[in-house]
């Protein structure tokens, strides 16, 4: 399958291109690499249509782009440009397999993105990311909606967690998350095609839900009816602007508020089903 990538050069460059990428999140791009002056947009060629960015809103922000096609064979050398290792406070390191081991004791991640978002760069990731570090995850059933590279499900398997699933709505997310889960000993995790409806009569201690806002806000239902009584959930891929819409679709539904984590304006809500 052949991509094509959008080259977005922006001023400034922060947070321009973090808006401009939560606005692109709703089309069908699937991955963004951050460039020294902007980020780089990968969408598949069968999603790419002329008028793709005709509708874009006005922001107060300028930017610019070029795209071309890249073959899939490709890839690797595009992403292996521009992925270095992230550090995940003194947890964790989320490296690709091609970068050596971490030296200190902590929790080592390998992680091979291949078309699929998730390497822990972008600041949703990395918030939800710390988060499952203080929570007690042994012998719980977690699930990892919109799981993409399956990072977090993985970090989560190695914290303990029984049961993990993952659900993603791409084909090549869940090949490349059964990857990534074999090349950290975690085969056991299960990964699935599809979105919502996957869900009905599944129960877990702990979902967490690094999409959109507006997926979010139309699978809120169900994920509350998915999570186990005093389960916990954690929502992320959302701006700051974004908490007060979603923290009260979340308390109609009777969750309980815990907290809020943010990062370059990018938030973490946690919430408990009562």
């Amino acid at each position: 399958m052949n991509y094509f990538v959008f080259h977005f050069l922006v001023e400034p460059h922060q947070p321009g291109s973090d808006i401009l990428i939560a606005v692109l999140g709703e089309l069908p791009f699937e991955t963004f690499l951050t460039t020294e002056k902007g980020f780089d947009a990968y969408i598949k060629e069968v999603d790419f249509t002329s008028d793709l960015l005709s509708d874009l809103p006005t922001f107060d922000f300028n930017y610019s782009y070029t795209f071309e096609i890249i073959q899939q064979q490709n890839w690797n050398e595009a992403w292996e440009s521009n992925f270095n290792p992230v550090v995940v406070e003194d947890k964790c390191v989320i490296r690709a397999s091609f970068h050596q081991a971490p030296e200190n004791n902590v929790m080592d991640i390998i992680i091979d993105p291949k078309m699929s978002f998730g390497t822990g760069h972008h600041d949703t990731t990395w918030l939800m990311a710390r988060e499952l570090f203080l929570l007690d995850l042994k012998n719980k059933s977690l699930l990892d909606m919109g799981c993409g590279t399956g990072v977090l499900a993985i970090i989560a398997k190695k914290l303990g967690a029984n049961i993990v699933t993952g659900i993603d709505i791409d084909d090549w997310s869940i090949e490349n998350s059964n990857e990534n889960a074999k090349a950290n000993n975690c085969s056991d995790i299960v990964f699935e095609k599809g979105n919502a409806s996957l869900l009905v009569e599944k129960k877990f201690d702990l979902i967490f839900a690094n999409i959109n806002r507006n997926v979010l806000l139309k699978d809120l239902p169900t994920y509350y009816n998915s999570l186990n009584e005093n389960g916990i959930i954690l929502l992320s891929g959302f701006f700051e602007n974004d908490l007060n819409e979603l923290n009260q679709k979340a308390t109609a539904l009777n969750f309980s508020f815990d907290k809020k984590e943010t990062r370059n304006n990018w938030c973490l809500l946690k919430y408990f089903k009562n």
